[in-house]
């Protein structure tokens, strides 16, 4: 399991000795910082209600994250009565960025973001995907990361948090990519490798896969919902299992590695060793090329050409309806497996899957198990919201929302 959005306890979770211990305090700081970003500027009494905190505590508390630099306060607003006016209390943190890296089968993308989650800097620089070289991908990659610190030392911010995201499955310890079949990599270590090219990298820069982060940003928009299979094409195939409103990550980091499911037995040999894999028989390379679209590809690269095989699909065209219907026998097929073993709510399809995610759960539909002559219930399938930058933005507000667990631990004085 790996930690989530939410801290530890709940609401009102306060003791007579909360500016004692330690523990306590860092829960209630995070607790105040956290009710801000989600609610914006509050008065000391909104903060209260809202989080169940004494007033006395919010406001010894506040006066902490203000003299830190944390929390400012801001322009006083009516009460709308006759008291007096209310004094309002704000995110501020206004000399720190947060910064998640992330590289997938075209191009390199940093995105700076404040403390309460605000987007500063986004750049970007296409790598031309030479297929098993990791070495010039690498350079581009630190690259766009060097842009990316610059950007925030040239706002006046100190980077306080690096996440690099990948489009691969990540194991180990350190952890590794492996398998990356968008690129036809093997085993890296991007971090280290990052840390030969850019002087300055946190030592506690984290590596992760797309699939996680994103899972965790879609998953956080649902309400009443704890249990989800999610999973998505645009660079291979992956994924991300929640259980209980956790990520499951497994005994080895292999949960949700669903492209490299073993699907068609005595299919092609992959990258990761086995034959028949997922990624193989309904991985975008392979639906693209099938549909006439490899040259696209090579051109203009796989978003590009992911687009326009999703507006072919759309519109009916022979050629990548079949490729399409093709994939998607193979994706059921797989859909049916992860269903029976894990009974999700809900199974969310992301990247370009998510244009397409009726015509999955169509043909899901029309394959169900019945057992003593009554159908299974069987979950609903929607489509991803966040967009491309899903990863980033839920790279973002994961560290976000560690940074505002321990608000202190900013350093801000």
């Amino acid at each position: 399991m790996v930690n989530h959005a939410q801290g530890p306890g709940g609401p009102g979770f306060e003791s007579a000795n909360s500016l004692v211990s330690g523990d306590v305090r860092r829960h209630n700081l995070g607790l105040l910082a956290g009710y801000l970003v989600a609610q914006g500027p509050s008065s000391r009494s909104q903060i209260a209600d809202g989080t169940g905190l004494t007033r006395g505590a919010v406001t010894a508390l506040s006066k902490l994250l203000v003299d830190a630099g944390i929390l400012r306060e801001v322009q006083p607003v009516a009460s709308g009565g006759k008291g007096r006016p209310l004094t309002l209390l704000e995110l501020a943190a206004d000399d720190v960025a947060i910064l998640a890296l992330q590289l997938d089968a075209d191009q390199a993308v940093a995105m700076v973001a404040s403390v309460s989650g605000e987007i500063l800097f986004r750049i970007a620089e296409h790598h031309g995907r030479p297929m098993g070289e990791p070495e010039p991908v690498l350079d581009v990659l630190a690259e766009v990361l060097a842009q990316g610190m610059a950007a925030a030392a040239g706002a006046g911010r100190r980077m306080v948090d690096l996440t690099v995201v990948v489009f691969a499955p990540v194991a180990g310890d350190p952890a590794v990519v492996f398998a990356d079949t968008d690129l036809d990599w093997g085993m890296v270590d991007v971090l280290g490798e990052l840390r030969k090219r850019v002087p300055g990298m946190p030592e506690t820069t984290r590596l992760r896969s797309d699939s996680d982060v994103a899972a965790w940003a879609e998953y956080s928009r649902l309400d009443g919902v704890r249990n989800v299979l999610y999973l998505k094409s645009n660079s291979g195939i992956g994924g991300a299992i929640i259980d209980d409103g956790r990520i499951v990550t497994g005994a080895h980091g292999y949960a949700g590695a669903f492209g490299h499911l073993p699907i068609d037995h005595g299919g092609e040999l992959c990258v990761c060793g086995q034959r028949g894999c997922l990624v193989l028989v309904a991985g975008p390379d392979t639906v693209l090329a099938a549909a006439g679209l490899g040259e696209l590809l090579e051109a203009e690269g796989l978003t590009r050409a992911l687009a326009e095989l999703t507006d072919r699909i759309n519109n009916g065209e022979e050629r990548a309806t079949a490729a399409w219907t093709d994939a998607t026998a193979w994706i059921t097929r797989t859909l049916h497996v992860l269903t029976m073993t894990l009974d999700p709510q809900v199974i969310l399809l992301g990247g370009y899957w998510a244009g397409l995610a009726e015509h999955v759960r169509t043909a899901f539909e029309s394959d169900q198990p019945v057992f003593a002559g009554q159908p299974l219930q069987r979950p609903n399938i929607i489509s991803a919201q966040l967009g491309e930058d899903v990863a980033l933005l839920g790279a973002v507000w994961a560290a976000r929302d560690r940074l505002l667990l321990d608000p202190l631990a900013l350093d801000l004085v």
